[in-house]
This record gives C-alpha cells, structure tokens and sequence, in this order.
C-alpha cells in the first residue's frame, strides 16, 4: 500500500514537470540588426494575440550592424511569436510563426 502511493505522488511529480516544461524554457533570442538601417521599432506578439503588443525596444533604437537580447516571454505560455519590425527608412518587416523556445538568434539581413 505505501509503495503505490510512493510510486502515485512520483508520477504526479512527473506529469506536473511535464506540464510546465513549457513555462519554464528560456524565450530570450538575440536580434541581430544585419540591414543598413537602425530599426526604430520591434514587436513580438504571442500567437494568441490579434493586435501587435507594446514596442519592445521602447525610446532605443537597434543601430544597423548592432545585436541587442531581448526576453520574448510575456508570461503566456506561448512559444510562437509573431516578429514586426520598423527601420528608420520607413520598412517594415513582419516575420510569421518564431518559435522562441528554439530560437537563440534572429537575423534581419539586408
């Protein structure tokens, strides 16, 4: 009797590891700024959101040949991220479908 709860609260150890495993994966990624032009803006938005959250990079700038880490984790549980950024010529570039989960770098090339 006591060795099958000894094995019942293990395997609900287990399950409840498994259930955050996702909470707990790191979501920074480096971006690095590849183009001839600063990007002025920069947005990350969960794949549950309809709108484009808060500019990440605030009153910064991301200067052209410059990389800068930045932490997508906006406490969602997700790890798809939709990517938008604005260059200082006016571009603008959406990038679809980022797993930051897996994601160490990404680049913006000319």
């Amino acid at each position: 009797m006591k060795w099958n709860a000894i094995v019942a609260v293990a395997m609900t150890a287990c399950v409840s590891v498994s259930a955050t495993s996702a909470w707990a994966l790191d979501r920074r990624i480096v971006i690095n700024n590849n183009t001839s032009f600063d990007i002025v803006e920069f947005y990350a938005s969960n794949k549950g959101e309809n709108s484009w959250q808060e500019d990440i990079l605030g009153r910064n700038i991301l200067p052209a040949g410059n990389s800068v880490v930045i932490n997508i984790d906006d406490g969602s549980g997700y790890c798809k991220y939709d990517f938008r950024a604005i260059f200082a010529d006016g571009d603008e570039l959406v990038k679809y479908d980022n797993n930051v989960c897996e994601l160490s770098e990404f680049n913006y090339n000319d």
